[in-house]
């Protein structure tokens, strides 16, 4: 315990911007050629001034294999500095690590070297059951009181979805979160606005819907999440269910403002099933009650039907599957990945029920396979998917694997695993960084995280 907040804490989103560029980055490895080793973490070195520039300089192999990691996150974070924290002089410096398909959640320790982190703990689903009733941990968040994880169903398989917690300090899981969850079956992301005592979270479906691969007509019969839950974070109560429609499937990735004076969001959607394509939506609170609309609409493209794969060449297009938003720590940039189309989109979100395109890159794709700009003449598969913002927001990383079973069907000659970086005007803009690109021989990258914090791993009290 330290005697001092740690000082990667910061108590506003403002204050984080101001901190030092970030030395290393933390990346989730999917092995996903079924010869029975493990996943890993690796420890990739993004200080330009390094010698070691873009290259994996550590690395921590799961002790089992089948994990599938996920979303991973810090223990603890700037969100220790709220007014009611019990725990200010707690210190980031574990990554607590989800196995999606296994249920084990790994403890590593970051310190004494960051580049050799190493597992301390590893959590058994049978734990993880017996003490909250939940199976397949999906996202980890630090919150004031605890390690917030969500899970996306029962330990058969089925629902209901919903959220634990783990102790700051032992990594014991507590519980179900959940007091009174009201309407709630279907979980997937979650996160709050601290300074207003409200939890929000998103849909995607049972683990019995989506470990054997995206099932076309449950898509098609809009079986899929749609909806939006708006919660009491102190009470642990449902409040309200907002219905984006059934036409909307997926309902994943939720960004709040960072500001916590604020109580508007952003949610991204997959696919529309009236014309596969993608969209973003802003939640705010109107006299009390919370109201969703439409701001961002992404089109599907068309596209020859030999590129595609099977599911998709009656459609002749390909949707822009949205799976993954990011929002700058200033509240002013919002980065859209589309994975079926290869393209980052970024987004003035200064207004935020009026957005403006401001930035593009484009790389991989189902059906363009475009190069990255250090070797022009090879294509790239896969697409941008899980997206992280640096907390000064002049760096985006992205890599381009989604959840092995649905990697194999969007594109099905395999995905060979990158992480590149964009690097971000500050004005808008972005373009990606000539020098950076990390290609995985064996594993798929997924979840990156940054040291010190991203703009998505720290929540704050303070405006």
């Amino acid at each position: 315990m330290l005697l001092k907040p740690d000082p990667t804490f910061y108590p506003s989103a403002k204050a984080a911007m101001e901190a030092p560029p970030e030395k290393l980055a933390y990346v989730a490895m999917l092995n996903a050629t079924g010869d029975g080793r493990p996943d890993a973490l690796a420890v990739v070195d993004v200080d330009p001034e390094s010698n070691a520039y873009c290259r994996v300089v550590g690395q921590v192999e799961m002790p089992g294999a089948g994990d599938e990691l996920h979303h991973f996150g810090w223990n603890a974070c700037s969100a220790a500095l709220c007014p009611y924290a019990p725990h200010p002089h707690i210190e980031r410096r574990y990554l607590i690590v989800p196995g999606l398909r296994s249920s084990r959640i790994h403890v590593i320790d970051t310190k004494p070297d960051p580049r050799e982190p190493h597992i301390v703990k590893v959590i058994e689903p049978e734990e993880m059951i017996r003490r909250a009733g939940y199976s397949r941990p999906h996202t980890t968040h630090c919150g004031p009181d605890g390690i917030y994880m969500s899970a996306l169903g029962s330990p058969s398989g089925d629902g209901p979805g919903g959220v634990f917690v783990l102790d700051h300090y032992t990594f014991d899981v507590l519980g179900q979160w959940e007091v009174d969850r009201g309407s709630q079956y279907f979980a997937y992301d979650f996160w709050w606005h601290l300074g207003h005592d409200v939890m929000v979270t998103s849909e995607w479906a049972t683990p019995n819907m989506i470990e054997g691969g995206l099932d076309p007509q449950l898509l098609l019969d809009g079986k899929f999440g749609h909806q939006l839950h708006f919660w009491d974070l102190r009470r642990r109560k449902h409040l309200q269910s907002v219905d984006l429609g059934s036409e909307q499937q997926l309902v994943l990735e939720l960004r709040p403002a960072h500001n916590p004076t604020k109580t508007h969001g952003f949610v991204g959607v997959v696919v529309s099933l009236k014309d596969l394509s993608s969209s973003i939506w802003a939640w705010h609170r109107d006299n009390g009650a919370w109201e969703v609309k439409k701001v961002i609409e992404i089109p599907a493209e068309p596209a020859d039907p030999e590129l595609l794969p099977e599911m998709l060449k009656g459609f002749k297009a390909v949707p822009p599957l949205l799976t993954d938003i990011d929002l700058s720590l200033d509240d002013r940039f919002l980065y859209a990945s589309c994975w079926g189309t290869g393209e980052l989109r970024q987004y003035d979100v200064s207004d935020p029920f009026n957005p403006r395109l401001s930035g593009s890159v484009r790389i991989g794709g189902i059906a363009r396979r475009a190069p990255h700009p250090r070797n022009p003449s090879a294509s790239l598969n896969g697409g941008p998917q899980m997206v992280e913002v640096s907390r000064d927001g002049r760096r985006v990383y992205f890599t381009n694997s989604l959840y092995r079973t649905w990697d194999d069907q969007f594109y099905p000659d395999g995905i060979n695993g990158w992480l590149v970086k964009a690097d971000a005007g500050p004005n808008g803009g972005i373009a990606i960084d000539s020098k950076f690109l990390l290609e995985f021989s064996d594993r798929r990258p997924h979840q990156v995280r940054l040291q010190g914090g991203d703009a998505s791993s720290d929540s704050y009290c303070y405006p």
